[in-house]
């Protein structure tokens, strides 16, 4: 494709400017996805100045697009070395409520956060300021149903705002695995819905705790996948299937699914990433599954019986086989009726992939002659792609692969441009670049008005 024909129908991006919403010497790192209120006024962040330190953050704030204007949203207590540390936070779309990981309140030099020691904390910043914890922990037996005994990260909420999705690493087993080589930590995904409060009983050690919501895992792992099986030794990445959820093949409406990484051995016993999906029942839980949903001393929690897990992409044979390139969270039409994620091509240049939740062929969206280097995201109207290369932002219009660069010129030093997030409704682009100021940088919150 020319040059010509890859920016046809993208021409009223030519004028785009850039902002730089936030400044000063502290990070003001965004989530992945869902950071804009649901009017859109305000984008939430936390103040890491490094993506893997959350054990050093202490606080959640929200920065109005307009304005300027910076409000808290938590500080953590009782912070030190060792956490317990806060990041990560998303908008709930219909509510306003922010979402984001805690770590344990027992934090200290011996049980440091860690991803087994996590959890999800809520706070209605437009309301009140007091917390709320949502997943129950309980690593004490008998495990209490709808309690986890482990660690909860990356929320992304269900597009009714109902229903909480995370990925999951269990204590007890990441206890096991120091002393039994045939259990391993392994990464799996899970769902919180609303429910009565889960109760939990104290034992004034700050381990089990109480939550607001039944959570429970969704994906089956193993430590050991037999050679060319769907079996998985790692689920992760995921994300929701649709706003309503997507049309499955019989026609009907499938109306909770997500999408997401697993880690597959091929028929050589290499690892390699495909897709799967996991089409969850509503209800979710039944009471069937009480006796195996929290695991048991020596085994981990296991789905509720109505999840239906299965493969979508089987990309062995490829020259460049499983999905590629910067880390990416599944994302999908607001329909449901595509799932796109990064690979590379014949080339070997990362480019973004889609396929039917349904499953069959492959489809290539960009034809880029370059390597996607960021995380991308999708419009809520589902015309467009968002991703970044050499610190620059692109756009490629979904139904004709035309690719452009919208960002402008830069008078500045900058670098790790990254957390690419429409807003939604589909106007404003907002990202992080790390800016130098004096001697050190600093990640910032940039926008492109898209109006």
């Amino acid at each position: 494709m020319d040059k010509k024909q890859k920016l046809k129908g993208l021409e009223k991006y030519d004028t785009i400017k850039e902002q730089q919403l936030t400044e000063g010497n502290r990070g003001y790192f965004l989530n992945q996805a869902q950071v804009f209120s649901s009017d859109n006024r305000w984008i939430v962040f936390d103040n890491r100045n490094d993506d893997t330190q959350i054990i050093k953050n202490g606080s959640i704030g929200m920065v109005n697009v307009n304005t300027r204007e910076i409000r808290n949203v938590y500080t953590a207590t009782d912070k030190n070395e060792f956490g317990p540390g806060v990041g990560a936070a998303v908008f709930n779309p219909k509510t306003n409520e922010v979402v984001f990981i805690h770590g344990l309140a027992n934090a200290d030099s011996v049980r440091p956060y860690t991803f087994t020691r996590r959890t999800a904390v809520s706070v209605a910043p437009f309301e009140t300021s007091k917390p709320v914890r949502l997943d129950a922990r309980d690593i004490s037996p008998p495990f209490t149903p709808g309690a986890l005994r482990g660690g909860t990260h990356a929320y992304s909420i269900s597009g009714d705002g109902q229903w909480i999705s995370f990925t999951y690493n269990d204590g007890l087993m990441a206890e096991l695995a120091k002393t039994d080589a045939t259990i391993k930590d392994l990464r799996t995904i899970g769902v919180m819905v609303p429910s009565k409060p889960v109760r939990v009983s104290d034992d004034d050690t700050f381990e089990n705790f109480d939550g607001e919501r039944f959570a429970t895992v969704v994906a089956t792992v193993t430590e050991f996948p037999r050679a060319g099986s769907d079996e998985m030794s790692k689920a992760y990445e995921e994300g929701w299937i649709g706003t309503e959820g997507y049309l499955n093949a019989k026609g009907e409406v499938q109306n909770k699914a997500l999408a997401f990484l697993g880690d597959v051995r091929d028929g050589t016993s290499q690892t390699i990433t495909e897709v799967f999906v996991a089409d969850l029942p509503d209800p979710l839980i039944d009471a069937k599954d009480i006796p195996h949903i929290s695991g048991t001393e020596s085994t981990r929690p296991e789905p509720p019986a109505g999840v239906h897990q299965r493969r979508l992409t089987r990309t062995q044979d490829r020259k460049f086989p499983g999905v590629q390139g910067p880390r990416q969270w599944i994302r999908s039409l607001p329909d449901g009726s595509l799932i796109f994620f990064p690979m590379k091509d014949d080339t070997g240049m990362v480019q973004i992939f889609a396929i039917s939740p349904n499953g069959g062929a492959l489809r290539q969206m960009t034809e880029n002659d370059f390597s996607l280097e960021t995380s991308f995201s999708i419009d809520p109207k589902g015309n467009y792609l968002a991703y970044g290369y050499h610190q620059d932002v692109y756009l490629t219009a979904i139904k004709t692969g035309n690719t452009k660069k919208i960002s402008p010129e830069r008078d500045y030093k900058s670098g790790e441009l990254s957390n690419i997030n429409w807003s939604n409704d589909g106007k404003i682009l907002a990202y992080n670049r790390k800016v130098t100021a004096t001697k050190e940088s600093y990640y910032q919150i940039f926008l492109i008005n898209l109006k």
